[in-house]
């Protein structure tokens, strides 16, 4: 299989809604600097993969359009929260195949402020069975995503005793980090006792432990080895392993609300790729992952095997999920912090773990860093894990 290099990656700053401009002009600026980094022009690329969820059919197109029209193939992905991370793994899979040289890859939101809406109110609504499956399990009136994940936290505080102020340390975390990312939308620090006293959303969760509707765009520039060679790209950044799952069965039967929010899902792509590469958790540096909620951060910890079932608050208290600890998670901030424009977030991940390995970042470099995770799921249901290493 064809070796599959990161060539260039582009983010803007990610703003609150109404702050932003509209997506076509913020989608076209991440492709630019995507290119712009990669030291490549837009005819060089031989096909074009858009992430979003609120645009109309070929949004991709009218963004793309602004940078250059060349005839080449558009594919517009939507596969809620993991929807740039899709359109990742279709361009990495092109590549790999051999079918394709050159692949970008991006993503954007323009959100409105407030709960996700639904937008179609005449026909079955996708995620009816997972809200289905918080009522039945844990009845509330809530809104459905913070339910669904809280509920989540919820049991796991009754199987394992995890205190509240565990999963308010994660968002604690999250501003840390994001004090040194002039990109994020909440960078000014925030104590355990702000975050437990910010307003209750449902369970452990309170506002400040939930991700922000947030407007922005990032995008990738994928090429092959050959390719890279033939150009002078730098060949240092590479994707060693990927998977894509979608639900199993036990999603719903285990009659979990951890299960609910995508736990075998990200678990059984993260072993995937663990073995595509030939490596495991315990050699990871640094990880981007999917941290809607706080609740979703410590129950993916497992999942993805970064401590066992069960030790998620001595991995968060001893300070293993930080600087100085066994790995450095969410360096960007994560969603909590940096924002979650759905479309946008697994690019912006490939963004912040590409810079990581480049050793690029100044203050939330982690150094040292070679092995770099990035995990992005969205309910409904898809989870894209992926391994990137500096060789």
């Amino acid at each position: 299989m064809t070796k599959v290099v990161v060539a260039g990656v582009g983010m803007i700053p990610f703003t609150k809604p109404g702050k932003s401009e509209p997506y076509d002009v913020m989608g076209a600026t991440a492709i630019r600097l995507a290119l712009a980094d990669a030291g490549l022009s837009y005819d060089q690329v031989q096909q074009a993969f858009a992430g979003y969820i609120y645009g109309e059919s070929t949004s991709g197109q009218t963004a793309l359009y602004r940078v250059g029209m060349s005839g080449i193939p558009v594919f517009n992905v939507n596969n809620n929260c993991a929807t740039g991370s899709s359109a990742l793994f279709l361009a990495r899979q092109m590549i790999e195949a051999g079918v394709i040289d050159c692949a970008l890859a991006f993503g954007f939101e323009q959100m409105m402020p407030g709960a996700l809406p639904t937008t179609w109110a005449d026909r079955p609504n996708p995620l009816t069975a997972w809200a289905d499956q918080s009522q039945k399990l844990q009845p509330a009136e809530a809104y459905p995503a913070p339910h669904l994940f809280g509920g989540a936290g919820v049991e796991y505080m009754k199987l394992h005793g995890t205190k509240p102020e565990t999963f308010a340390r994660i968002s604690v975390k999250a501003r840390q980090h994001a004090k040194h990312n002039e990109r994020a939308i909440f960078r000014d620090l925030v104590t355990v006792e702000e975050v437990m006293a910010s307003t209750p959303i449902y369970g452990p969760l309170t506002k400040l432990q939930c991700c922000p509707p947030t407007c922005g765009a990032a995008a990738a520039v994928l090429v092959s080895e050959a390719f890279a060679k033939r150009h002078g790209i730098d060949t240092s950044v590479r994707i060693l392993g990927q998977a894509m799952t979608t639900d199993f069965d036990n999603t719903f039967k285990s009659d979990s609300m951890i299960k609910a929010v995508g736990y075998d899902m990200s678990k059984a792509a993260a072993d995937s790729v663990y073995a595509q590469a030939g490596i495991g958790p315990m050699d990871l540096d640094v990880v981007e992952l999917h941290d809607c909620f706080t609740a979703n951060e410590l129950v993916t910890y497992e999942a993805l095997g970064l401590t066992p079932e069960g030790t998620a608050e001595k991995f968060i208290c001893d300070g293993d999920n930080t600087y100085g600890g066994r790995v450095v998670t969410n360096p960007s901030g994560g969603l909590l912090s940096k924002g979650h424009p759905l479309g946008a977030t697994g690019l912006a991940q490939c963004f912040e773990l590409t810079e990581q390995l480049r050793g690029r970042l100044g203050p939330r470099q982690v150094e040292g860093a070679r092995l770099a995770l990035q995990h992005n799921i969205g309910i409904g249901g898809a989870c894209v894990v992926t391994l990137y290493g500096k060789q």
